[in-house]
């Protein structure tokens, strides 16, 4: 099957009827991808359109990084379905594609009374929501369990399944699957207008025109404003900014589970959690702003960080930071997944999801293919898709630089580029001409890790910057 990336020119299907695509798919998040991955499952002519350079480079990107359970969603939502589905779908794709998945289990920690008396509803709702492993754990099993952690813990409820999940890679094992089997990937291209074209839509994009015959909207947080050119109101995005810290590798040892406060109405509140990638994680904030490209981070927003940090793993506070960053939520004001079909527009909305969206991507995806389905697009019966095996970046598994088979092979796979992430040339290599090869340094690095380091790319920068340009069409 040829693979068909573009970057530049009008995207394929502008021309004639018989041009047109069957489905197009517009935000190329790891939900726009997931829907693009089980679209590909049939012989339909898809399009994949994202107005940014890359993959997964706007909410996705900035994930916290946890594959739930859906232990305390609402149990009638479609979010909690959709979390209860895509949990086990994503489990066993990730272990046959090589995403990085830890089961560390996650502990609700209760700091007060009131907090306390909230526990045993929480294993009630995991009860009815279909998860029945969680358990209470009272303050001595609790400090046995975490010894770091902060004078004043009442109790947990602990969530054994809860597991650590690396957020980029899994956008981007769907993406290169789903054009593998024949999707068409079209990058900077934003759409900017919809209109009837009599049984299509033509999309006016920053590319020039596309004709489809069916829309599915997952543009996260512009979703809203492609609902809009439908003539919809029915909802708003307000971006919701998380900031987070990333600690040094060293504090690993002091968090063996994700730390999780009991939950308000604004989400999920400040955590602590490893990563698959041996680092801590702190955050995120939760601040309702204007501004949709408002990604940077604040004196306030660390500030507030650290203060929790302090009550929560007051010994992580003393760790290294190895980066902070900021990452924006898609929220519509009700705390839950608006997915509907309009079959007379033959059109699908993909709006609202929250962080439970990377869990629940699979799901999505298989539920808004059924929706089209209903909408009078005929599928077809679904075929295997190609297989994809990623490159490992998790530190729970061997990475290239410590496999002497692949070295003895491949000597690029000994030679290290960034010592701070062991991060090899034929790592580096590998993604500068994989499937769907990075559209800037920055893609590169979350391809392989390069430049993550605590060092920050200060010391590998220009060598893994010069690969890049090198390998540039």
């Amino acid at each position: 099957m040829t693979v068909t990336i573009t970057r530049a020119g009008e995207p394929i299907g502008s021309g004639a009827a018989d041009d047109d695509y069957d489905v197009t798919v517009v935000g190329a998040g790891v939900v726009g991808t997931a829907i693009a991955r089980e679209l590909a499952r049939y012989r339909l002519r898809t399009a994949l359109v994202e107005a940014s350079h890359d993959i997964g480079n706007g909410t996705s990107k900035a994930n916290t990084a946890i594959l739930h359970t859906g232990f305390d969603a609402d149990p009638d939502s479609l979010e909690a379905r959709l979390v209860r589905e895509g949990r086990h779908l994503l489990a066993a794709y990730a272990a046959e594609s090589g995403i990085p998945v830890e089961r560390v289990g996650a502990l609700l920690i209760a700091w007060d009374e009131e907090q306390l008396a909230l526990l045993p509803k929480l294993l009630a709702k995991a009860e009815r929501n279909g998860y029945h492993a969680a358990r209470m754990l009272g303050a001595g099993e609790l400090a046995a369990r975490e010894p770091h952690l902060g004078p004043g813990a009442l109790g947990a409820l602990e969530i054994p399944d809860e597991s650590i999940i690396c957020p980029w890679s899994t956008p981007l094992a769907y993406a290169t699957q789903a054009v593998r089997a024949g999707v068409h990937l079209h990058l900077d291209c934003r759409v900017r207008h919809i209109a009837d074209a009599g049984g299509s839509h033509l999309l006016t994009t920053s590319r020039g025109p596309l004709r489809t015959r069916y829309l599915v909207n997952a543009a996260g947080l512009h979703a809203d404003e492609i609902d809009r050119h439908f003539g919809h109101d029915g909802f708003t995005v307000t971006p919701r900014r998380g900031q987070l810290i990333v600690f040094d590798k060293l504090a690993r040892e002091l968090v063996g589970h994700i730390l999780l406060p009991v939950p308000t109405a604004a989400g999920k509140g400040v955590l602590v959690a490893p990563t698959v990638f041996g680092n801590v994680l702190l955050g995120p904030t939760s601040e309702e702003i204007d501004d949709k490209s408002a990604t940077d981070s604040t004196a306030d927003g660390i500030d507030f960080l650290r203060e929790k940090g302090r009550r929560i793993l007051p010994a992580l506070l003393d760790e290294e930071i190895t980066a902070v960053y900021a990452g924006l939520r898609a929220a519509t004001g009700r705390e839950d997944y608006r997915i509907q079909e309009y079959p007379a527009l033959r059109y699908v909305a993909v709006g609202g999801i929250r962080s439970t969206g990377l869990t629940a991507s699979m799901a999505i995806g298989a539920h808004v293919t059924g929706l089209l389905a209903g909408t009078g697009l005929e599928l077809g019966a679904p075929r295997a898709l190609p297989p994809v095996d990623l490159p490992n970046v998790g530190e729970a598994f061997p990475r290239p630089y410590r496999r002497a088979d692949l070295i003895a092979e491949d000597p690029a796979y000994g030679t290290l580029v960034c010592h701070c992430e062991q991060v090899t040339l034929g790592e580096i290599r590998d993604a500068l001409h994989s499937t769907i090869p990075p559209g800037s340094p920055d893609g590169l690095r979350r391809r392989t890790r390069a430049g993550s380091g605590r060092c920050q790319g200060f010391t590998c920068g220009a060598a893994v910057r010069a690969l890049y340009e090198e390998a540039r069409p």
